[in-house]
C-alpha cells in the first residue's frame, strides 16, 4: 500500500492503541487516551450493566436534545444541561458527565 503524498504527514503520527511507552517518543501521552470522558469503566460503576448505561444515557441525551430544540418555541418541558456544556458538547456527552457525577436519579426499566 502505497501513501499519497498529501497523506504522508500521517503517516508518522502513531494510533493511540498503538503506543509504545518504551520508546519514549517526543510529544507522546503517558497515558492512551480513551473514548469517552468520563471512562466507560467509572461509568458502569453507576448502573447495573452496560445495556442499562446506554439506555439510560441514550434517554438523558434525547431530554438535553429536546431541550435545545425546544428553548428557540419557548416551550421548557425538559430539564436542560446539569452540567456546565463545554462549547459545541453533543448531549450524549453531557449525559454521561451528568451521570458521572451522579446528578441523576434513575430506577432501572423505566
Amino acid at each position: 500500500m502505497t501513501i499519497p503524498q498529501s497523506d504522508t504527514s500521517l503517516a508518522a503520527v502513531p494510533a493511540v492503541d498503538q503506543f509504545d511507552p518504551s520508546a519514549g517518543g517526543a510529544g507522546a501521552y503517558d497515558t492512551p487516551l480513551g473514548i469517552t470522558n468520563p471512562p466507560i469503566d467509572e461509568l458502569l460503576d453507576r448502573v447495573s450493566s452496560k445495556y442499562a448505561l446506554v439506555i439510560y444515557a441514550a434517554k438523558r441525551a434525547r431530554q438535553i436534545n429536546d431541550y435545545y430544540n425546544q428553548l428557540g418555541e419557548g416551550i421548557l418541558e425538559y430539564v436542560g444541561p446539569l452540567v456546565e456544556p463545554g462549547l459545541q458538547e453533543k448531549p450524549l456527552s453531557i449525559a454521561m458527565r451528568e451521570i458521572h457525577a451522579d446528578l441523576l436519579e434513575h430506577t432501572e426499566g423505566e
